[in-house]
């Protein structure tokens, strides 16, 4: 059932398909720059700082097997760094490269641009009434901040 008896959209299917959506904004974006979806995420997040692999993987949702898979090829690529944890000498913390730094920061202007643009057929204030029902959303259920608002990473 993709609309409610009154011809819009209920919830769960409009929240479905703006997941869809901007996964598929996200990927693209992540092509245009020659990395992969998840390597975007892994570089958004550690935009804010640098993580632990068990942070990183409750973040990003992924096993610890597919999360060190992720550090390695980023690794490899010279995008993240591992460091030593300065709470925990067993632990390592992940960390953005120079050049991931500045693969991250084209990469999240370019993205945030792309997914402004997609409720372009809103007035100013149903953007901002989309905006804080979001923010709601997201709150109530506790995501973490995967993604910085544009004024936050520019503040950074």
């Amino acid at each position: 059932m993709a609309k409610a008896a009154d011809g819009h959209m209920g919830v769960v299917a409009g929240l479905v398909r703006a997941s869809f959506l901007v996964n598929a904004v996200y990927a693209e974006s992540a092509r245009e720059y020659g990395i992969t979806a998840q390597q975007g995420q892994l570089l958004c997040v550690l935009m804010a700082q640098p993580y632990g692999m068990r942070e990183l993987g409750g973040i990003l949702h992924l096993a610890k097997s597919s999360l060190t898979e992720l550090v390695d090829r980023s690794a490899q690529r010279g995008l993240v760094r591992r460091e030593p944890d300065p709470h925990d000498g067993r632990a390592v913390r992940v960390a953005l490269t120079e050049r991931g730094a500045e693969l991250a920061d084209a990469f999240y202007t370019a993205t945030c641009a792309r997914i402004d643009e997609l409720p372009s057929g809103l007035e100013p204030g149903e953007r901002d009434a989309l905006g804080r029902l979001l923010g709601r959303v997201v709150e109530d259920n506790q995501v973490p901040v995967v993604f910085m608002e544009p004024a936050d990473a520019t503040a950074r």
